[in-house]
């Protein structure tokens, strides 16, 4: 794909695809297009490539003509429909006979934690994968509830989980979608509680003053806060992403809107945000309103350090993952559409989006790392738009249908298997049972926001 800064013609073909060009027509390509439905995805990518801006990456918009209505849903409806089918049965052929998901690139997703309730979590809204759907969620729920004993609690692994929080985050949310019955109920609380323990709160000695207060991290143990003069255990600090599915889980359970525990994340997701709590101190040159993963890491924030603002204090690069996730972080942490940090985040996606790249400043060092994460990236912002409900935005080329510009995008990238793969490793995204789910996900969030219908494979209980 290249790197995604680029303002050609010929870098706006590369990101729409061999068969799309500028003005909307096709032409013949290399690249074959998905589970040959060559027509029918070619007119969707044509579409797409009619009414999106720049946010596709740099072809330049005729102005009037992009004031266009939206474009036609049936089509793009119809390939979503054809991709999310495809993407199901690659994703239920894998699914183990004891109804886990497991990944064959890295032992850390060889056992069925840490792959099941992700799975499900993008599986639950892709109905297009029919009966046979609908029986591997069921035998996934049943995989999650033999981790709950009869009194309800959790009972984990010898060798504990690999990623706790991910995987109690998701599983918490999953075991109820379909069905609300006491065993279920009760699973549901089992995954929470030990979710709950997990997040660096007061009762494990943070206090609000630390960095890491309030939010959830990586640790595979109980993230208590150390002795003075002590390390940390490995990965205990909180940080922007396993926040964000920890506040997922809580509003799933029905968590008040007024609860502390609200109050207390958010203290953490605003250190993750380059915005001034106090304006006199305030940097234009590096407060633009976006996130970044953690405070006080060079290393885990993947854009790098941006510089040292007029005050002395390194700052962190803004990126889109992490203002996606920001921002959702925010709003379901109860703050108005019209906070002056919600709308500084808003502003900073809108016109920093891309379908084809993860968006930011990075480091020169870090570039390598920008689409290491993109199926995340999708998702992310699908979901951030969805909370605030825009299918249009203003990028800085000018309106486009975020929506739209992605369907194309994922759609080009899909593989003839229905599955998706990314060549960078870092974020894991190389193997596909990690990669298809965000990418799906992303998917049928497009497809509700262009159509207006959002689709399960279950009526809600």
């Amino acid at each position: 794909m290249g790197t995604v800064n680029r303002s050609s013609r010929k870098a706006t073909v590369d990101c729409l695809g061999k068969g799309a060009t500028v003005d909307g027509t096709c032409k013949g390509g290399s690249e074959p297009r998905p589970f040959n439905l060559e027509g029918l995805a070619c007119m969707v990518l044509c579409v797409a490539a009619a009414f999106v801006t720049t946010a596709t990456c740099g072809f330049a918009a005729a102005a009037e003509d992009r004031k266009a209505e939206a474009p036609e849903t049936t089509g793009t409806a119809a390939a979503i429909d054809a991709s999310l089918e495809a993407a199901a049965k690659f994703l239920l052929d894998l699914q183990s006979p004891d109804g886990a998901w497991r990944g064959a690139n890295y032992g850390c997703f060889r056992d069925g934690h840490a792959l099941t309730p992700y799975v499900m979590s993008s599986l639950f809204f892709m109905p297009q994968g029919g009966e046979d759907a609908k029986r591997a969620f069921r035998r996934g729920v049943d995989f999650l509830l033999s981790f709950v004993s009869r009194d309800g609690a959790l009972i984990e692994p010898a060798r504990g989980f690999e990623y706790p929080v991910y995987t109690s985050a998701m599983a918490s949310r999953v075991v109820v979608l379909a069905n609300k019955n006491e065993a279920h109920l009760k699973a549901q609380q089992a995954w929470l509680a030990f979710l709950l323990d997990r997040r660096l709160s007061g009762r494990l000695g943070w206090k609000p003053e630390d960095a890491d207060f309030g939010g959830w991290g990586f640790s595979i143990f109980i993230p208590r806060k150390p002795a003075q003069g002590r390390m940390p255990e490995a990965f205990s600090e909180s940080n922007l992403s396993a926040t964000v599915f920890g506040i997922a889980a809580l509003r799933s359970a029905k968590i008040p809107q007024d609860d502390p525990v609200f109050g207390e994340i958010l203290c953490f997701v605003k250190r993750c945000q380059n915005f001034p709590e106090d304006p006199e101190q305030a940097d234009p040159a590096f407060d633009d309103g976006g996130f970044f993963f953690r405070p006080g890491d060079p290393l885990q924030n993947k854009a790098g350090v941006a510089g040292v603002d007029v005050h002395g204090k390194k700052r962190y690069a803004s990126y889109g993952s992490m203002t996606a996730d920001g921002l959702r972080a925010l709003v379901r942490c109860g703050l108005p559409e019209k906070h002056p940090r919600v709308a500084a985040a808003r502003a900073w996606l809108e016109k920093n989006f891309l379908a084809c790249g993860n968006p930011g400043s990075f480091a020169k060092d870090r570039e390598v790392l920008r689409d290491a994460a993109y199926y995340y990236w999708c998702w992310a912002a699908a979901h951030a738009f969805q909370a605030l409900n825009l299918r249009w935005i203003e990028t800085a080329s000018g309106r486009t249908d975020w929506a739209s510009a992605m369907v194309a995008e994922l759609l080009r990238r899909q593989g003839k298997d229905g599955a998706w793969r990314n060549r960078y490793t870092d974020a894991k995204e190389d193997d596909p049972v990690v990669s298809t789910p965000w990418a799906s996900a992303a998917l049928a969030i497009c497809r509700a926001v262009i159509t207006g219908e959002g689709k399960t494979l279950f009526a809600r209980p």
